[in-house]
């Protein structure tokens, strides 16, 4: 069975048998633990995965091909799952502290992340995350507040999970070549959020601040409230300022007050 990658699936294998020792050791995996890996693809990370020993394994994989590969492979030792990862539900698996590997294609890994930002019970199911992105993307979930990269997908995050880019990866690592860098970064969901009903108050919230990012935050605070001036005086907001000027926690109460109309 030929097992090439597929252009329409995103697939770039990643073949630096030191990196993939490397991603697998910042998970820190011990005997007790449950993991799932994502886009397993030809079974290299998955490899250096199983020395490690988990008490679960479980890989969600969509190609058919490389899915039967995996099965013949590895018989029984993983529960492989044939899926788009988008389709998951989470609490399917009834583990608790979960441990996510996954090179994401690059398409679909930013909607990813939000879809388990928007999980009530996430620091519940998941314990830590190691992610590869495309670099432009990590870069944006990592951002300091008054940088250029500062923005929706930054302060989303910041809501549930603390985040730490661990390293660039250059396209010569993986196999094809992608045509950008890829960066690894770390995740650990908070167990103390800031209190808000759900995520549409903040995606909202951070939609209209972020459509104009180079005006001042007047605008889109009279966009969201009829009582904008007692807002900006509640929060102690200056309406100089433009939204990559703003700490994600006034993002948060901006949200909070939003809800009180919903």
């Amino acid at each position: 069975m030929r097992l090439a990658p597929k252009k329409s699936l995103g697939q770039n294998f990643l073949l630096n048998k030191n990196i993939i020792k490397q991603i697998v050791e910042v998970g820190n995996i011990t005997n007790q633990s449950t993991v799932i890996e994502i886009g397993p693809g030809t079974g290299n990370l998955t490899e250096e995965i199983l020395k490690k020993k988990p008490k679960n394994f479980f890989a969600i994989e969509k190609d058919k091909k490389l899915y039967l590969n995996l099965q013949n492979k590895y018989n029984k030792r993983i529960d492989i799952i044939n899926k788009d990862v988008l389709d998951i539900k989470w609490n399917y698996f009834e583990k608790q502290n979960m441990l996510v590997f996954g090179n994401l294609p690059y398409n679909i890994s930013a909607k990813l992340l939000i879809e388990w930002i928007k999980l009530n019970n996430l620091n519940f199911l998941f314990k830590r995350f190691v992610l590869m992105f495309q670099k432009e993307v990590a870069d944006r979930i990592v951002a300091s507040v008054n940088s250029s990269k500062y923005g929706r997908l930054t302060i989303l995050n910041d809501w549930k999970m603390s985040a730490e880019k661990i390293m660039d990866i250059d396209p010569e690592n993986f196999f094809p070549k992608p045509k950008v860098k890829s960066s690894l970064v770390y995740f650990q969901p908070k167990s103390n959020i800031f209190n808000l009903k759900d995520s549409k108050s903040l995606e909202k919230v951070t939609n209209i601040f972020f459509q104009n990012k180079r005006k001042m935050i007047k605008k889109p605070l009279n966009i969201l409230f009829k009582n904008s001036k007692e807002i900006t005086n509640k929060l102690n907001l200056d309406e100089n300022c433009r939204p990559q000027n703003i700490k994600p926690l006034i993002y948060f109460k901006i949200a909070k007050e939003l809800e009180k109309d919903f």
